[in-house]
């Protein structure tokens, strides 16, 4: 009998261990993303806060929403039953000041007195510079809205996507060869050679001025891939640059890629994101 007792104990430990794994999981505790209103936090920056309601309203899909005020979300912020959705400055190691701004998706709890960083992410995209935005954010907006609520889904859904990610959608590349794609010329680092320029060529890559690129985007072609870099507009060694492709119709994400800045490698798609987008289209 003490043996069958030792048995029985040897299943049941092994089984309870592995559900308490999975209640800890960010998949479990972000299930109840699409049950719990989701604050829009407005900075008071009044140009983009009107820009980012439009957009919200538009096209906010998967939770209930409502707008507020960075001393509402001081005053909620750790309470649990809501989610957070800001403009976030982003300072990296050697940086003297942030040099992005990130679009940040967090749920409320214990320990948000201590800072953005100590609250549950969901995703974080960098979207612009954070002293000098280019203005080129507000153009992809809507797309980077559908990412987000794109992703969070995808989270809820599998902890790979919870922790991988944006960088979890690019094994959407290689889904892409039927795929038109745009990349501004603005969006290059300097280092990619003329050698590269004639594949990309050769591919169906196609290179444009920013203007050209971001109508694609706003006139939502079908079949489109278009580039997008986020950057701060004076970076030092040690900031980092962050590229996509992005979809203008659907908004689906198939290349989230970011570097450090320094001496091998400056602002831009550099020579191997260009070869993995050309090897994704054989």
């Amino acid at each position: 009998m003490r043996k069958a007792i030792i048995f029985i104990i040897s299943i049941i430990l092994p089984i309870a261990a592995s559900a308490q794994a999975q209640i800890n999981t960010k998949k479990v505790k972000i299930s109840d993303f699409t049950q719990k209103i989701t604050k829009v936090v407005l900075n008071g920056n009044d140009f983009f806060d009107i820009t980012f309601q439009e957009e919200i309203t538009a096209g906010w899909r998967i939770s209930p929403y409502e707008f507020c005020t960075l001393e509402e979300f001081e005053q909620l912020k750790n309470n649990e039953n809501y989610y957070f959705l800001m403009a976030t400055y982003g300072q990296f190691r050697k940086e003297t000041a942030p040099g992005l701004q990130f679009l940040t998706l967090v749920k409320g709890g214990k320990g948000a007195d201590k800072g953005i960083g100590h609250m549950l992410e969901i995703v974080s995209l960098p979207f612009a510079s954070a002293e000098y935005p280019s203005g080129r954010e507000l153009v992809f907006l809507p797309a980077f809205l559908n990412i987000i609520q794109n992703h969070t889904l995808a989270s809820m859904e599998n902890d790979y996507n919870g922790y991988g990610g944006l960088a979890s959608n690019n094994i959407n590349l290689g889904k892409a060869d039927d795929l038109e794609i745009i990349i501004s010329e603005d969006d290059l680092s300097e280092d990619v050679t003329q050698e590269q320029l004639d594949k990309m060529k050769d591919n169906g890559i196609i290179l444009t001025d920013e203007d050209d690129a971001d109508q694609y985007m706003t006139d939502g072609v079908p079949g489109t891939l278009v580039s997008y870099v986020a950057i701060p507009s004076e970076p030092v060694a040690g900031s980092f640059c962050y590229k996509m492709l992005i979809d203008t119709q659907t908004h689906k994400l198939y290349y989230f890629k970011r570097h450090r800045i320094g001496k091998k490698a400056g602002e831009g798609f550099l020579p191997e994101d260009i070869d993995r987008i050309i090897a994704s289209r054989r």
